[in-house]
């Protein structure tokens, strides 16, 4: 399992990524998305090494006492086959496991759902279907649509989540992402984090307009803002 595992970085301690949790973050490198506001550009592009196994084994087993959730972020998380079996080991040390995906391998998600291997999933919802491939560089506009409708229909801790650059989402892509989970019948949290400056992935300028969405609720949805 190990040696297949493209895992090239560690963050020993979160309390904002696992919401209610105490946590550690395994980093995945490889991302078959190009987002241009990415601010893990070395994660996208793999050129990180590998952590040795021995050095992560170590790690988890001194913290199972320690920590409550192991989150797996990236890059993609759901790319690496032996995803599950990795799952399946934090879940035998006592770990709670939580995954940050894009939603592209909707096969991956449901056998971890199948199997029970996940406990959280933090899903990032990139644009609307008229922008996704402009944003995202790549055209799985449906596999992603089937990762929301399963997870909308499964009954587990989650967020939909999206980082709203204003040179690339407006008020009205917003909207319209809005209307697809309540159309999907998603009644969860919706995050709308706000772009923050730093090296990225496309080399991002700061946003050219603001945007004001701190106005938006739903009856069925609990919309969160982030950085606004």
């Amino acid at each position: 399992m190990w040696r297949k595992l493209p895992i090239t970085g560690l963050t020993p301690f979160t309390f904002q990524d696992y919401p209610g949790h105490t946590a550690c973050i395994l980093w995945f490198s490889g991302c078959n998305m190009a987002c241009g506001y990415c601010h893990n550009p070395e994660l996208v592009k793999g050129t990180l090494a590998k952590l040795p196994a021995e050095k992560i084994q170590r790690f988890l087993a001194s913290r199972r006492d320690r920590l409550e959730g192991g989150v797996l972020s990236g890059g993609e998380c759901t790319l690496s086959p032996a995803l599950p079996q990795l799952a399946r080991y934090l879940k035998a040390l006592g770990f709670k496991v939580k995954i940050d995906t894009n939603g592209t391998n909707p096969a991956m998600l449901e056998r971890l759902l199948d199997e029970g291997l996940v406990d959280f999933i933090a899903l990032d919802f990139k644009a609307p279907q008229m922008k996704f491939e402009a944003v995202t560089g790549m055209t799985k506009w449906d596999e992603f649509l089937r990762s929301l409708r399963l997870l909308a229909a499964t009954p587990m801790d989650m967020e939909v989540r999206t980082t709203i650059h204003t040179d690339l989402l407006d008020r009205a892509d917003i909207e319209t992402m809005i209307s697809l989970l309540e159309g999907v019948g998603f009644d969860g949290t919706f995050v709308l984090q706000k772009f923050r400056m730093g090296p990225t992935l496309g080399n991002m300028q700061a946003p050219s307009t603001r945007l004001h969405l701190t106005d938006l609720s739903r009856e069925r949805l609990d919309i969160q803002f982030r950085n606004f």
